[in-house]
């Protein structure tokens, strides 16, 4: 058949099918319903399973597919649907002691009512075997922590770390320890000006806030933040902090006070530690640090502690006095750090009279503490492996009886030095395997201080 004088087969078909359409959808649309429409209906449905099988046909003739408009843009291929990939939630950041821990809204909870945000748990842990000179080794689960934070909403959170030392705790006899280290809310205001109380660490030195076994080399901490700076220090209190831009930060807290008739010639003010147990806050004390970290690899601190102690010593009212400054550097394979800290006692004559008579034994308390302490490490392994390995060396100077008052000598043995030299290796960031030797050295002529071997592993997670 020609039409419009071309050969075209599927316009000729559709002529022909379009007219029988016609005529039978007419006679279908009669609204008398007799027998005879019997036939008609099965010629409609003939007439459809036809048309079907046209369209099939003429699909499949090449020619009259070019001529086809449709047929010109070739069919996309058939691209499965799938939900786009759920956004990257923040890692959230390890959540330390010290941490200011800010919920963002990806956070959040999604409940349209509610801000309230479970935040993760977090804890560290070290184990260490020590051989001192000429003593057997020791093997001491020496701390496992759990820290729990919570976040009410955007504006008030809480942050909690619970630590259990040497792994066991019994009544009535020498053992562990289990303290609740912190336990605090955080009031967020503004960027420069947040409120935050409960128990908290105080902001005094490097390690006091910064203890997780990761964040220094050697087994142990370092002497100089265990016997003139007591950590880890933890009191009641409440205060401000924030971030002063242009690169400072600064903490301010009003916390319980050290008892002073706790205090003695070895460990100088470390005993004195009320540690949040009935403190007697009578008479706070006031704490700050403020820190700076505007340049590439450096980082400034420095810190103070005062107020008086005397609550338990009747008729004298000390006042301790802690100044400290700190420093941080890397660069390249190379990092420094570095501490100084000086304590200061008033009425030390008079205290030590008391307590002499009081118990029998003269504490010898120094007017004067201090020590300080200067570390070098460089790392073995090439910056982008995977794993580190770092070498490093600290020479510490602490001297609890720097300076005695009047009418009283210092005790030699306790002005000493150390030297610790080791390797941490770090199979993961978070995870410390670390080895030490010390030589520690003091300045009397009788009581020899004794070197160490120490092994241990320290993570947090």
């Amino acid at each position: 058949m020609n039409y419009l004088g071309k050969p075209n087969i599927w316009r000729s078909a559709r002529f022909w099918l379009i007219g029988s359409y016609v005529l039978v959808s007419v006679l279908a649309a009669q609204p008398s319903a007799t027998p005879e429409q019997g036939p008609v209906q099965a010629r409609f449905e003939m007439l459809e399973e036809r048309l079907r099988q046209l369209e099939s046909e003429i699909a499949e003739l090449k020619g009259e597919a070019k001529d086809s408009p449709q047929a010109l843009e070739p069919t996309p291929p058939t691209v499965a649907v799938t939900a786009p990939p759920p956004a990257p939630q923040p890692v959230v950041e390890r959540a330390l002691p010290m941490a200011e821990v800010i919920p963002t809204p990806a956070t959040r909870s999604s409940g349209e009512y509610s801000t309230e945000t479970r935040m993760p748990f977090s804890g560290y842990m070290d184990y260490h075997v020590n051989k001192a000179e000429g003593e057997p080794a020791v093997g001491d689960f020496h701390r496992f922590v759990l820290l729990f934070g919570h976040s009410f909403s955007d504006r008030i959170q809480f942050w909690s770390e619970l630590e259990l030392e040497h792994a066991f705790v019994g009544g009535g006899e020498a053992s562990g320890e289990l303290e609740l280290e912190q336990a605090y809310l955080d009031f967020l205001i503004k960027p420069w000006l947040n409120i935050r109380s409960g128990i908290m660490l105080a902001p005094v030195g490097l390690i006091n806030e910064r203890h997780e076994p990761p964040t220094f080399n050697g087994v142990e901490r370092p002497f100089v933040d265990t016997v003139i700076i007591p950590t880890t220090w933890f009191e009641p209190g409440a205060g401000i902090f924030g971030d002063l831009g242009s690169s400072f930060v600064y903490k301010a807290y009003a916390m319980a006070p050290l008892n002073a008739s706790l205090f003695n010639a070895e460990e100088g003010i470390r005993e004195g530690r009320q540690k949040a147990f009935k403190s007697i806050v009578q008479n706070p004390a006031i704490t700050g640090r403020l820190e700076y970290h505007g340049l590439p690899g450096l980082s400034l601190g420095g810190s103070f502690w005062t107020g008086k102690s005397g609550f338990a010593t009747p008729g004298i009212n000390p006042r301790v006095n802690v100044f400290e400054f700190d420093g941080r550097y890397s660069v390249s394979r190379l990092d420094f750090r570095g501490e100084w800290a000086n304590v200061n006692l008033d009425q030390t004559e008079r205290l030590n009279s008391l307590l002499q008579r009081t118990s029998g034994v003269n504490p010898n308390i120094a007017e004067r503490m201090r020590g300080f302490y200067f570390e070098g490490a460089y790392h073995l392994l090439p910056l982008r492996q995977r794993y580190d390995l770092v070498a490093f060396s600290r020479y510490e100077n602490f001297d609890t009886q720097h300076k005695m008052g009047r009418g009283y000598l210092p005790l030699k043995e306790f002005d000493r030095d150390a030297l610790v030299t080791g390797l941490t290796f770090f199979p993961e960031p978070d995870v410390a395997v670390k080895f030490d030797y010390t030589v520690l050295r003091n300045q009397s002529r009788l009581i020899k201080a004794r070197n160490g071997v120490n092994l241990g592993i320290g993570w947090w997670f």
